[in-house]
């Protein structure tokens, strides 16, 4: 884990992959932590498509999803302008039994905000009450740039 943690954090991203790659071909155990690793590497260099890819082989690994691992595949998509993955992403997450985070929500109306989805933003941020999630101000903040973008700035 920690030499996966060293080159996400140095965004070096075909190595870690490469590594977690001879991990699995070693059947070296992986878990969550691993992947997650992986996808924070894919999330700083806008490589959504990778980190979606490194997030669905998990289960194939009889490794489960966590909301740490959502909260960053959510991330890795808003990083590369996909707002409707990401907002999918959430959607599963919710959806299910999966513990929602401010974080969660903040990365979600960060991707609509970038996307033009104003109205998503809107909605998002008024279920957070309900889902006990407290707001803070970088998500009023991305509510309000997104209803900005969208010139619905009354709302």
């Amino acid at each position: 884990t920690h030499m996966l943690n060293t080159l996400a954090q140095e965004s070096a991203l075909d190595t870690s992959f490469f590594a977690l790659s001879w991990h699995e071909l070693n059947r070296y155990e992986l878990n969550s932590y691993h992947h997650r690793a992986v996808i924070d590497a894919c999330a700083k260099k806008s490589e959504w498509t990778k980190a979606l890819s490194c997030f669905c082989v998990m289960p194939q690994n009889s490794i489960q999803h966590n909301t740490i691992v959502y909260n960053a595949t959510i991330s890795a998509c808003e990083k590369g302008g996909e707002w409707e993955k990401a907002l999918q992403l959430f959607c599963d997450m919710s959806s299910g039994e999966m513990e929602t985070t401010a974080y969660t929500y903040g990365a979600a109306i960060s991707a609509c905000e970038k996307g033009g989805s104003w109205k998503d933003a809107l909605r998002l941020l008024s279920v957070m009450p309900q889902s006990s999630v407290e707001t803070d101000r970088i998500i009023h903040n991305a509510t309000i740039s997104a209803c900005e973008k969208g010139s619905q700035w009354e709302k």
